[in-house]
């Protein structure tokens, strides 16, 4: 390994994600769209978000979609599109980001936490099992998986889980746009799916925008009714909805990277298996359970697209500060489970409850991962993590 360590390129830096590169090759197209949405002086929804939905379900083998102003906002209408109603209890993991959650009481239901799979860190249908013959005194509406870091959960486990119990999935795909699972994309799978296109996302807008898949007309029709203050056509409210519309920009925008993203996953895909031969070269996988080093499982049912490349390290924190005095990017997803967040006490969890939660939120460790990382990039930082463990 030290001679190998002696041939590895050295990089002054190297970025958790570098949207920079991607530009360079789009300024053209995006700046084309742009203006087009300009001499259009038509800003908000309009023919920009309705030509996105349509290639969207088109893209997603959903029915029909329906763009909105954030991933969240896309949670918020998924909710209440599958019929969750005040009172309802929605299970879902406790390893994802907050509007996991949130999005679940604003529809005025509580979020349930069970845990996830050790191998995989998605929600793990096991536990949903054990907690819906467990009942409860408020009615279980609906399912709300996550497809972490761009892998579909156990999607066929969980259908089999929600047509026995007669439950609603709710698919929070905001990391997995182009993952699939038993050859059905995300976004296709649930009564509804959630979409974010926040810029860091593998379709990724020039600020904030979301959208929502859905396989029924009518629900999408109401989703539409919601995102504009409950009104089907001007001054008239049906229901009390919100303001979460998209921008045609941001439409725009997304219009001309959809046409990029499935090579861009490909891309991502070709990098993790990068990192997994080069880790393993390392001496950093063996001995399992004793290396430092352990990766998650890719199930070879689903079509992994790698919005985040994630580890688990022995002595993470250490790891982590090691690489970034190298000025090699890193961040953990995500260091405080929700149901041990702060504003989140009031549902009664302690630590302890959801174990396999609270290991991997020490352990996770996410790599830079985007379709212009070099294999040489990946060198260094896989060289890095090597030496850190030699020392």
């Amino acid at each position: 390994m030290g001679n190998k360590r002696a041939m590895v390129q050295k990089f002054e830096a190297v970025p958790l994600l570098d949207l920079r590169r991607q530009y360079d090759q789009l300024r053209d197209e995006v700046l084309g769209a742009i203006e087009r949405v300009c001499a259009s002086q038509q800003f908000i929804l309009g023919a920009e978000v309705e030509a996105l939905e349509s290639e969207l379900a088109a893209f997603t083998g959903a029915a029909d979609a329906v763009g909105c102003a954030s991933g969240t906002d896309a949670l918020w209408l998924a909710l209440l599109g599958a019929g969750v109603q005040p009172g309802d209890e929605v299970i879902t993991t406790a390893f994802s980001f907050l509007a996991s959650a949130s999005a679940v009481i604003r529809a005025g239901a509580r979020p349930v936490f069970v845990d996830v799979d050790a191998d995989t860190l998605n929600i793990d249908p096991y536990q949903v099992e054990l907690r819906l013959a467990a009942g409860g005194s408020h009615k279980t509406r609906a399912l709300l998986p996550v497809h972490l870091y761009g892998q579909c959960a156990a999607m066929d486990r969980l259908q089999s889980l929600a047509d026995e119990y007669k439950l609603a999935i709710v698919e929070d795909a905001a990391q997995a746009i182009g993952a699939d699972w038993q050859g059905r994309k995300a976004g296709s799978m649930g009564v509804t799916a959630a979409f974010s296109f926040y810029p860091t996302k593998n379709l990724s807008a020039y600020g904030e925008a979301g959208l929502v898949t859905t396989c029924d007309r009518e629900i999408a029709e109401r989703m539409r009714r919601l995102r504009n203050h409950g009104s089907p056509r001007r001054y008239w409210h049906e229901e009390l909805g919100w303001n979460c519309r998209m921008d045609a920009i941001q439409a725009a925008v997304l219009r001309v990277k959809l046409g990029h993203v499935e090579e861009w996953n490909r891309k991502r895909r070709e990098r993790a298996a990068i990192y997994g031969r080069l880790l393993g070269e390392a001496g950093l996988l063996s001995g399992r359970g004793a290396s430092p080093v352990r990766l998650l499982e890719i199930c070879p049912e689903g079509h992994h697209v790698f919005h985040q490349y994630v580890i688990r390290a022995n002595r993470r924190d250490e790891l982590r500060q090691f690489l970034a005095e190298r000025k090699i990017g890193t961040e953990i997803y995500y260091p405080v489970p929700l149901h041990l967040q702060p504003c989140l006490s009031y549902l009664g969890y302690r630590e302890g409850d959801l174990p396999e939660s609270e290991r991997a939120a020490r352990e996770v460790l996410a790599l830079p991962m985007f379709p212009e990382l070099t294999e040489d990039e990946q060198r260094w930082v896989v060289e890095s993590i090597a030496e850190f463990y030699s020392g």
